[in-house]
């Protein structure tokens, strides 16, 4: 590794050397371009240094670096340069407010386009829904150019820069983008960059021989290196093959696919590789994305020896990719998705990485909670591990696209009394209704027998209870199952961060089974929570006396309790102790306003305490900001079963 002395002293030399070929590129000189240039080159100097760090530590070695050092510095310059007008405004203003995201407006939703609409070009017709459920942070599920037949739910991607025809256009992309921003709404979608499809132009350019472009995959002539590598990897997803290492017959080799067979790891350790993914992710930004999710981030660098995740190069590949942002695209922030060890989870989110990430602790924990009636872990953990670096924000989440995996760490369980390996089996029967007594109907998830490792798919609504309840026709289990629901949105809302909205969850869609009938679909127990939108239960909205109404009120009530309050303003959340096991409790705190939220895991009422309430400063009467209540002064507070309150002392009802 090269010393800070020698980035000190060679960086500015090889800065001033490339804007002159610029310059000269880009017609710069003849007096095109003056006022963007001078904008892109004090980004450009300002950020540089860290960039050439990062780039030279990971493609140093070559003995072409600073050709590719060029290229890469040229694909960002001709993005912003090729940058639309209003982009650069919010550049701009971004700059200014950095910490934009972090306001306790924002409120995000996550659809399929064609399970929710049916093209892109008739999405923005539901803008007034999306502006009445308060969604400024609008994620669309992969809609790229994807294979025929398996394409892993649109995340086997064959070409970035076009939209799978049955979703839209790329034009029609860029008219989204535009109406969602003069709609004050973000557009996010997924970056997918562990992998391409195997029918991506660069994985036929491969198949074809062509050795330049099979440099851009993982390909070996026999099993030796192979081997060596699958004796430390994980199975992703055991049911439906072992090994991460698929034969491609008309090629004579091995191909390295993480995920499906069809999918092909790209190989960072090609600069080509990375500067070829620099322009897909430059030339999306600029049709108006402006939050990129990095699909399967921790999976991006290999290493023999080692589980090739999380290594230290796949971070250096973020916050290269972050630094360009900067330069081309300041408007731009990534969202870690890495669905992996908390200790792992967080060494993805900073500043000059990801500034937002996937909180699947926090989600595994609620569900956790829900199934022992008991906060100790849920607790513990946000204590210990809810807090980030300056600048960035969670996004909580109770359901996606994907799975629920029980990711918290076994020391965290056994230092609260818990077994983690008994635990998971415990949580694996509860979820799949196998449990005595479970509420839940969740459905089995790429069960491994090798590790007894298993993943539960299934609605918000069917693993809170209410499709059982529905089928005994049980009021009271419905009861139950509706403030479960409420109680779990209560706590995306109101911890620290962006919540995200799987949207079907706000009228409280069930498990649709009917992906069981379709060949493409019935082997992916996922589909069961990725149904088709029914857009008559809206229609019910204005009856009091359907499940729908109550479900999208009540949501509706707390994203406008939510939107107005300041003490919920950025991410952080100081857990409290509730004296009781089945009470959790956290203050909200933005300068000088404070609110108290606490939720009863329990079906059964339960108390806190007067004196911890003072201990915190709670103990003096206060209003809860959901049911219009007030706290008496020196009183405990009583909660019912699976109720919540958001306590604010300033408040006079």
């Amino acid at each position: 590794m090269v010393s800070n002395d020698w980035i000190t002293a060679h960086a500015p030399r090889a800065l001033a050397r490339i804007l002159s070929r610029l310059k000269q590129d880009l017609a710069i000189e003849d007096g095109s371009h003056p006022k963007e240039w001078a904008v892109f080159e004090d980004r450009l100097k300002h950020h540089w240094q860290q960039l050439f760090t990062l780039l030279h530590h990971l493609y140093g070695w070559q003995y072409d670096f600073y050709y590719h050092l060029e290229k890469i510095t040229h694909a960002a310059a001709k993005c912003w340069l090729e940058r639309p007008a209003y982009l650069k405004v919010l550049d701009d203003e971004r700059e200014r407010d950095p910490d934009w995201f972090q306001n306790q407006s924002m409120v995000g939703g996550v659809l399929y386009v064609d399970l929710f609409s049916t093209r892109l070009s008739k999405l923005h017709e539901h803008m007034a829904y999306f502006k009445k459920l308060g969604i400024t942070y609008l994620h669309l599920m992969p809609l790229f150019a994807v294979p025929h037949g398996d394409n892993d739910g649109g995340y086997a991607v064959s070409d970035y820069r076009s939209i799978n025809p049955d979703i839209g256009t790329m034009e029609e992309l860029a008219q989204l983008a535009r109406i969602l921003h003069q709609e004050g709404i973000s557009l996010v979608l997924d970056f997918v960059f562990n992998h391409t499809s195997d029918e991506h132009r660069w994985a036929r350019r491969a198949q074809a021989g062509d050795p330049d472009f099979q440099a851009y995959y993982h390909l070996f002539d026999d099993r030796r290196l192979p081997d060596q590598y699958q004796r430390h990897l994980r199975d992703i997803f055991p049911t439906v093959r072992r090994g991460s290492f698929t034969w491609h017959d008309p090629l004579k080799k091995w191909v390295w696919t993480t995920f499906n067979s069809y999918q092909w790891d790209l190989n960072y350790s090609n600069p080509d590789v990375f500067c070829a993914m620099l322009k897909e992710m430059l030339f999306l930004s600029n049709q108006g994305v402006t939050i990129f999710r990095l699909d399967a981030v921790a999976f991006i660098w290999k290493r023999l020896g080692t589980d090739c995740e999380n290594q230290p190069e796949a971070h250096m590949v973020v916050q290269a990719f972050n630094a360009l942002a900067r330069i081309a695209a300041p408007a731009l922030l990534f969202k870690s998705e890495a669905i992996v060890h908390p200790d792992e989870v967080i060494k993805y989110i900073g500043q000059n990485e990801c500034r937002l990430s996937y909180n699947p602790t926090l989600m595994a924990l609620l569900w956790e909670a829900l199934a022992t009636r008991e906060v100790k872990l849920l607790a513990h953990v946000m204590r210990h591990r809810s807090r980030l670096p300056q600048g960035c924000a969670w996004v909580n989440y109770l359901r996606c696209h994907d799975d629920i995996g029980w990711t918290f760490d076994d020391s965290d369980a056994r230092s609260v009394g818990i077994d983690p390996v008994g635990h998971r089996q415990f949580l694996n029967s509860f979820y799949t209704g196998r449990y005595e007594n479970s509420f839940a109907r969740g459905i089995s998830f790429q069960f491994n027998p090798d590790t007894g490792d298993l993943r539960i798919s299934g609605t918000l609504a069917s693993l809170a209870g209410l499709e059982q309840a529905l089928e005994q026709a049980d009021q009271r289990l419905i009861e139950y199952a509706v403030r479960r629901i409420n109680l779990l949105r209560s706590i995306m809302l109101s911890a620290g961060g962006i919540p995200l909205i799987y949207l079907g969850d706000e009228w409280g869609a069930l498990n649709d089974y009917t992906y069981l009938s379709d060949p493409a679909k019935a082997g992916d127990s996922r589909w069961v929570h990725r149904s088709k939108r029914r857009w008559e239960a809206r229609d019910d909205l204005t009856d009091a006396d359907t499940l729908e109404w109550r479900f999208y009120n009540e949501l509706v009530k707390l994203i406008g309790i939510r939107k107005t309050l300041a003490a919920l303003y950025n991410g952080g959340m100081q857990v409290v102790d509730a004296g009781n096991p089945h009470l959790f409790a956290y203050a909200r705190q933005h300068h000088a306003r404070r609110v108290l939220i606490v939720n009863n895991f329990s079906d059964n009422p339960q108390l806190m305490p007067v004196e911890l309430l003072k201990e915190i400063g709670f103990g003096n009467g206060a209003a809860d900001l959901v049911s219009g209540r007030r706290l008496a002064p020196g009183a405990p507070l009583d909660l019912d079963g699976y109720r919540y309150v958001w306590l604010d002392p300033q408040t006079t009802l």
